[in-house]
């Protein structure tokens, strides 16, 4: 399937991102035909930092702040995990309410390991059926969401993985719901 140029935010805080979680469902975008857009929530910087778990890993330019984006600029928004970017985006009452946007408006969200930290905060989670990193399990039930151990969960416009050896099945069901998505 493709994406037909739809314009998909990625949501991260300056640093903590798991690299391999923004770099592999960026590529599938692209790959896809979609523009991938970088913003950035928590405080503006031009640059974020990624981690190979806890070791620093690459830096990646940063296309706005997400106190400047709007839900209406985007066809879809990704999550990426790492458990500082989680935690960090979270405290953002901004970006909390860019996801929440999204997730009123039925425009697709994906989410993967700690990204899911996000969507808890929305207060958007209710009957719900989604995955996460095991240790996020209480928190998505006590948001009103039904926690599953999964490889990918797609409920109806909400994507979800738990770790990074899922990612080749969460960017496929990503790329598939995004692009039957209308934009």
């Amino acid at each position: 399937m493709a994406l037909d140029d739809k314009k998909i935010a990625f949501l991260v805080a300056p640093e903590g991102i798991e690299q391999v979680e923004l770099t592999e469902p960026w590529k599938a975008v692209e790959q896809a035909g979609g523009h991938p857009h970088l913003l950035v929530a928590v405080k503006p910087v031009d640059r974020v930092q990624a981690f190979n778990h806890l070791d620093k890993a690459d830096t990646f330019d940063v296309d706005l702040p997400v106190s400047r984006a709007g839900v209406e600029d985007y066809d879809g928004l990704i999550l990426p995990g790492g458990v500082t970017n989680g935690d960090e985006v979270r405290t953002d009452p901004e970006a909390v309410a860019f996801a929440r946007g999204f997730l009123e408006s039925g425009k697709p969200v994906a989410a993967i390991c700690h990204g899911s930290w996000v969507l808890v905060e929305t207060g958007a989670l209710g009957g719900r059926r989604m995955t996460s990193w095991p240790s996020l399990q209480t928190d998505i039930r006590n948001a009103g969401g039904e926690w599953v151990d999964e490889e990918v969960v797609k409920d109806r416009w909400l994507v979800t993985s738990r770790r990074p050896d899922d990612l080749p099945a969460f960017n496929r069901e990503l790329v598939n719901h995004f692009a039957s998505t209308p934009g």
